[in-house]
């Protein structure tokens, strides 16, 4: 079994309003040292070994549903469950 963590943000060339939104309150809150802030996704998956490589099954399941490959990057570690 394996424990997938992944993370999907936006491109740095998509503009983040969300992220502008969060860094103004941030301000106004006089936290000024703060200079950018940029909005992401964290999922963790459990998923089953099989007889298919786990990167292969988790490249797919992120471009097929966890993140638009045309605005969102995303990453991803893979942990080894250790089942007893």
């Amino acid at each position: 079994m394996y424990k997938v963590k992944v993370y999907v943000t936006l491109r740095e060339s998509v503009l983040d309003p969300q992220g502008k939104a969060v860094t103004h309150s941030l301000h106004s809150l006089n936290y000024k040292q703060v200079t950018d802030v940029r909005i992401g996704k964290f999922m963790e998956l459990t998923i089953e070994k099989s007889d298919r490589d786990i990167n292969e099954v988790v490249n797919e399941i992120c471009t097929n549903l966890l993140a638009n490959p045309v605005i969102e990057d995303y990453r991803y570690e893979v942990e080894e469950c250790v089942t007893q």
